[in-house]
């Protein structure tokens, strides 16, 4: 049994005081604002509700849904975030395994690819660009412009490069293909930083209010982190219409500030539901490179 000295003891239990502390301060947020979108609104405004709520309802989020533009816009996000994770892994794999293999002028792709992420034209040079090829009133703005990351290719080379050459080499004296080797050999062994990078591409596409406002010309296409700015903005007691705050007030189950609460909860569980079965991969995979053997 590993004896343990009275200093260490109370540095462990200090730690794990400081570190519960410390998640309890990052979990409140959360929780403070999943209370909110279960309490009646005209309740909430009393003040007082902080852990649970005081006059429970689910009137917030049945008001929220009738909105008809939310279901579009999640089945949009959704559409995008699978599309982009899919698309995202699948070039950034290709690359990285072309870049560690003996491929031709690899040196210099790789400083391009590096050289790229230091200098960018600007808000504008890019909207031309994406007018120009026809993307700002099309769903493929937000998947084609994000299929490759320059981080996300530093991360499965560096993971690839871990992978024994031996086995690359068996296989393909076995008479099997650069793609047989990729995707039934790198691609099953890389599961780690391929769940990580799924994740990092996954909460990019789903929390990325910036390029449907900005970029995208038909409303009709927002996703729904956009279309959740825009109602945030319009739900604002400042940016109501003419008797319409009046008609809000008199329904006294809801507010405007309870409908915030609502829009961000329904925009944030999906991420929060999907990243528990991600997470043992996560660790392993941001640690690739950080050590070396």
């Amino acid at each position: 049994m590993k004896f343990i000295s009275p200093s260490q003891r109370v540095f462990q239990v200090c730690n794990v005081i400081f570190l519960g502390l410390f998640g309890l301060v990052t979990l409140y947020p959360f929780w403070y604002v999943l209370v909110a979108s279960f309490n009646v609104g005209s309740d909430f405004t009393r003040g007082g509700v902080y852990f649970w709520p005081r006059a429970f309802t689910l009137e917030n989020y049945a008001r929220a849904f009738q909105d008809p533009r939310i279901f579009e816009s999640l089945i949009i996000s959704t559409a995008r975030t699978v599309l982009g994770v899919i698309l995202g892994l699948f070039f950034t794999a290709l690359v990285s395994y072309a870049v560690i293999m003996q491929t031709p002028g690899r040196t210099f792709f790789t400083f391009f690819f590096y050289f790229t992420t230091i200098f960018g034209g600007g808000m504008i040079p890019y909207y031309m660009l994406l007018r120009d090829l026809g993307l700002t009133r099309s769903f493929w703005l937000y998947v084609i412009p994000g299929v490759y990351s320059f981080f996300n290719f530093l991360l499965m080379r560096t993971y690839f490069q871990t992978i024994p050459a031996e086995m690359r080499e068996s296989a393909q004296i076995d008479g099997a293909g650069h793609g047989r080797v990729l995707f039934q050999i790198y691609m099953p062994l890389a599961m780690p930083i391929i769940a990580t990078l799924a994740l990092f591409i996954g909460v990019g596409h789903w929390n990325d209010w910036f390029t449907g406002a900005y970029y995208q010309s038909r409303t009709a296409l927002f996703p729904a982190a956009t279309l959740l700015q825009k109602l945030l903005r319009e739900s604002s007691p400042t940016a109501m219409k003419p008797g319409q705050e009046t008609l809000i007030q008199a329904m006294r189950t809801f507010t405007p500030q309870s409908l915030q609460m609502a829009f961000v909860m329904i925009l944030t569980m999906p991420i929060v539901v999907v990243y528990p079965f991600l997470q043992k991969y996560y660790v392993k995979g941001v640690m690739i490179g950080a050590v070396k053997g």
